[in-house]
């Protein structure tokens, strides 16, 4: 057995794959909180990650039946941008500052005004955004200095689990990629953003290739795990990379939407000609877990986790939002739904964008809700899918991916809305598949990532309804007027807050 550990914003999940009939074997989760000490800010626990990480891996052990020498390798993938600090005992220092806070959003006007949107898009592959690495450290140059002034290394969420499995500081390209402090292109921390920055570079760790082994599980962790000591670990990647590999989408001319926490759309691609990186504001160039591969991310902040704020907010679950949605009609009876939560990326770029039902009357209810918000995302999904494939090129085939897309209604609004057939995928959690592939690489159970890519599924295409996508069409060029309207009173009322 292969051993994934996904670091995610919601909870992390421990998979057991079985390499040799690519299936999966066992899924584990543990939830935890974030943290919301002010109306612009997202922290968790490094700790709450790794006692979760615990509890999954042991759960997903105790139903697969796995004795501890059946799992040969880990690999881990997790959540990107958030900055986790470590003193000279390689605690945390504090909460780390994940990728969902917006504290920084003055800060990055600045830095784009200190380097220039080109040189910054070039070096970085992205211009910055709040929650981004680059930002959340120009903040607390600003505002908290004596957390970074104490730190001896800063990691990405996954890597903190990792160095409780192996007691080793280092980090992924892919993952070093998403902070806008490294050379996308030269694969290396970016001395000339770091020094004219005035960080301190000795804080930076290894950046290491996400297949490569990492370290080995340590007696204490294997004792607590409940696995055998000395299992190889891969050094793991960011987890749009992750869920890339094990969708088989490691070369361009392919592309996934996916709808977790947050909703990405992931287009492989390679340089031009020139040796340069196509590049465009509204969207991010990254490494990919694939060794001299980068690929397009379009990101909005609050997919998955608009839902999620409903379903607390109505004390409901999941499958009865789903099904209440289903009854309703298209379009929601006139209901609109903004997903900015957190702020926004793709295309906006506004830390200060905000949420909001439009057209709400006492005829709504809970399904108008529910199904506005899905409207909501695949409309704000649409608008990031048609950049991506602007700039990466038209994909022969798009792979529908994440919890979103396991909802059969949610999956359905996607077609419609984009007009253009959506394959899904055979495979369920596949950021913690892609990072189990990690580790099978890592410990030569696959010979390379084409090898491991090898093991993609894939099942049945949802098509679009033609008359459908003509009147969602409609209405996204409502949604698509909405924010121009709305963004001097979003930006009057977050300096209110």
């Amino acid at each position: 057995m292969l051993l994934g550990i996904d670091v995610g914003t919601s909870s992390v999940k421990a998979v057991l794959f079985d390499p040799e009939g690519a299936r999966l074997l066992a899924t584990a989760a543990h939830e935890y909180p974030i943290h919301h000490p002010a109306p612009d800010r997202a922290e968790q626990n490094p700790e709450d990650w790794w006692n979760g990480a615990v509890y999954a891996v042991r759960k997903a052990l105790s139903s697969a039946n796995a004795k501890p020498e059946a799992v040969r390798a880990i690999g881990l993938c997790g959540q990107m941008h958030g900055v986790t600090l470590l003193d000279a005992q390689a605690a945390p220092i504090g909460n780390a500052i994940i990728w969902a806070d917006q504290r920084s959003a003055a800060e990055t006007a600045g830095l784009i005004e200190r380097f220039g949107a080109d040189n910054l898009a070039q070096i970085a592959g992205t211009l910055p955004a709040a929650g981004f690495m680059i930002s959340t450290f120009s903040w607390m140059q600003k505002h908290d200095p004596e957390p970074l002034a104490a730190a001896r290394a800063v990691v990405l969420p996954k890597d903190y689990v990792r160095l409780k499995l192996t007691g080793e500081i280092a980090t992924d390209i892919s993952d070093a990629a998403a902070t806008g402090l490294f050379d996308v292109l030269g694969r290396t921390w970016s001395a000339r953003i770091i020094d004219e920055l005035g960080l301190p570079s000795a804080i930076f760790p290894p950046a290491l290739e996400s297949s490569a082994r990492a370290g080995r599980l340590t007696a204490e962790a294997a004792a607590t795990l409940g696995l055998k000591a000395g299992i190889p670990v891969a050094t793991g990647c960011a987890d749009q990379p992750a869920q890339g590999l094990a969708n088989g989408l490691i070369a361009p001319g392919q592309a996934s939407v996916t709808i977790g926490s947050g909703g990405q759309v992931f287009t492989p691609i390679v340089p031009n000609s020139d040796g340069k990186l196509r590049t465009d504001p509204r969207l991010h160039v990254f490494n990919h877990a694939v060794p001299e591969m980068w690929y397009v991310l379009g990101a909005i902040l609050s997919a998955g986790l608009s839902l999620r704020w409903l379903r607390d907010l109505l004390v409901t679950d999941y499958p009865a939002l789903s099904t209440a949605a289903e009854r309703v009609n298209p379009g929601s009876n006139g209901l609109l739904f903004l997903p900015y939560l957190s702020g926004e990326r793709t295309p906006h770029m506004d830390a200060y964008a905000r949420g909001g039902f439009i057209g709400l009357t006492h005829y709504h209810g809970r399904g108008h809700m529910a199904r506005a918000i899905m409207e909501g995302v695949a409309f704000a999904m649409r608008e990031a899918l048609d950049i991506s494939l602007g700039l990466g090129g038209q994909a022969e085939r798009v792979i529908a991916a994440g919890g979103g897309a396991d909802s059969d209604v949610w999956r359905h609004i996607l077609a419609d809305v984009f007009g253009v057939p959506l394959q899904r995928s055979l495979l369920t959690e596949l950021t913690g598949i892609g990072a189990a592939l990690l580790g099978g690489i890592a410990a030569g159970v696959y010979t390379d990532a084409q090898d491991a890519a090898s093991t993609a599924r894939y099942g049945a295409i949802t098509e679009p309804d033609a008359a459908r996508h003509a009147y969602y069409h409609q209405l996204y060029q409502e949604y698509q007027a909405l924010y121009p309207r709305l963004k001097d009173s979003f930006h009057h009322l977050a300096a209110l807050e």
